[in-house]
């Protein structure tokens, strides 16, 4: 069986470009609306709201079967990324205002086409990749993802804070064509019937059990049981615990990044400097990380990475705790800013490898849908959560309150993992 469709680099671009488009008007609505509406006078716990207009990222996983077994890839792709820039050329041509309901309207449609089209893109990448790959890959995927963020936080902005919606939606629309013509040329791989894990090695009998072959993997349900498929998929063993426990690591990184940007705005940053501070420089920063993310799972491994990373993430929320009780000022809130593109993206280069290594590539996009949105997605609702306390009890509780959960959860990941590799592809990287 020939290799060259896992490792022939043409594919980097290819996914490079497509997690960039993802990026780009999440980056530009997840800094533009907390400005606009903190401005306005909406309070820290009705910011954290705003969470729910990313509910598609969540609820993909009713459609990801659907998605993952229904057409191809390429058209996937291809009618989300120029549904997307259908979408910014009609709100070019609309007026909005701070707190418009078409904007907030606008902003669920956006998550939606990219939700969807993440799942085919996940599902390609699992396949496209080998297993000695994902690592590395998965610097190229959250950096691009951050290229896109610089793009949409920073550019987008920029222009925004000097021109109007009109020609910021403009711009976008233009970015997200350029990043659609690799679409154009993919050609799927085909889909390879599931076969038999290679022989493990020999481990204790509770581990053997976990890396047994799925006798149900090469089965691809059509009709009715198709729309349940990822409800056969959350019943494997331990996929269930694996999500829950990515959930309770994100939920506490999520507590905590939310309230960044309101707090800079409370500290009296304006928005040329926010958006240098955190579209550009902090974006940027973190492109460096996914860099480093990627070479660091090819010399530590899954393990290493993941728990040195989670725990780097409690000392970078201690610096914005100590930044909102008064010390340091805006110095701290620079140093603090580089440190969190830098750290937390290699966080999520470990769990996204790690999400890669449990998903199986005859149900990849599900799988891979089915633990983002359970452990990654459905964790935004920690947003909310460090809204309220972060109004109940003030920033400085709130970000430690957020480090220590998000601590506590990697440490929690990393322990069971090591009882429970869930399958051979996992047990292989994890070490």
């Amino acid at each position: 069986m020939s290799a060259a469709p896992a490792t022939h680099p043409r594919h980097l671009p290819l996914l490079a470009a497509l997690y960039t488009a993802q990026g780009l008007p999440y980056g530009f609505f997840t800094l533009a609306l907390p400005v606009l509406m903190r401005e306005a006078g909406w309070s820290l716990t009705a910011l954290g709201f705003l969470q729910f207009l990313a509910a598609p990222w969540v609820l993909k996983l009713l459609w990801a079967p659907w998605v993952d077994h229904h057409g191809t890839r390429r058209a996937w792709l291809l009618s989300m990324q120029l549904g997307s820039c259908a979408l910014a050329l009609g709100l070019a041509a609309l007026g909005f205002h701070e707190g418009s309901v078409g904007l907030f309207v606008a902003v669920f449609a956006f998550n939606l086409l990219a939700a969807t089209q993440d799942v085919a893109t996940d599902g390609l990448a699992v396949r496209l990749l080998s297993a000695q790959q994902r690592g590395l890959a998965n610097g190229v995927q959250v950096g691009a993802y951050r290229l896109g963020m610089v793009l949409g936080g920073g550019l987008l902005l920029w222009l925004f804070a000097r021109t109007d919606w009109a020609t910021t939606f403009l711009a976008m629309a233009a970015l997200l064509a350029l990043l659609t013509l690799p679409v154009w040329g993919l050609r799927e791989p085909a889909v390879m019937p599931a076969t038999a894990p290679p022989a493990a090695p020999p481990l204790a009998d509770a581990r053997a059990a976990v890396l047994a072959p799925d006798p149900a993997a090469a089965a691809i349900p059509r009709g009715r049981a198709l729309a349940l498929l990822w409800w056969h998929r959350a019943r494997r063993p331990g996929v269930l615990p694996l999500a829950g426990l990515i959930f309770c690591f994100r939920f506490g990184d999520q507590m905590a990044s939310g309230l960044i940007t309101p707090l800079l705005i409370d500290q009296g940053v304006d928005k040329a400097t926010l958006a240098l501070m955190k579209g550009t420089v902090g974006s940027g920063t973190s492109l460096a990380g996914a860099a480093l993310g990627g070479w660091w799972m090819l010399h530590m491994g899954r393990r290493g990475a993941l728990l040195g990373s989670g725990l780097a993430q409690v000392g970078v929320f201690g610096l914005y705790a100590l930044a909102a009780s008064g010390w340091g000022g805006l110095p701290l809130l620079w140093v603090a800013t580089v440190a969190e593109g830098l750290i937390g993206t290699l966080a999520t280069v470990a769990l996204f490898s790690l999400m890669m290594d449990a998903a199986d590539p005859a149900h990849a996009g599900t799988d891979y849908t089915l633990l983002g949105a359970i452990g990654f997605s459905l964790a935004s609702v920690g947003g909310i959560a460090g809204g309220v306390l972060g109004d109940a009890l003030g920033y400085t509780v709130a970000f430690a309150a957020g480090g220590l959960l998000s601590g506590a959860g990697v440490w929690a990941l990393v322990r069971w993992l090591d009882a429970h590799p869930l399958n051979l592809r996992v047990h292989e990287a994890w070490r």
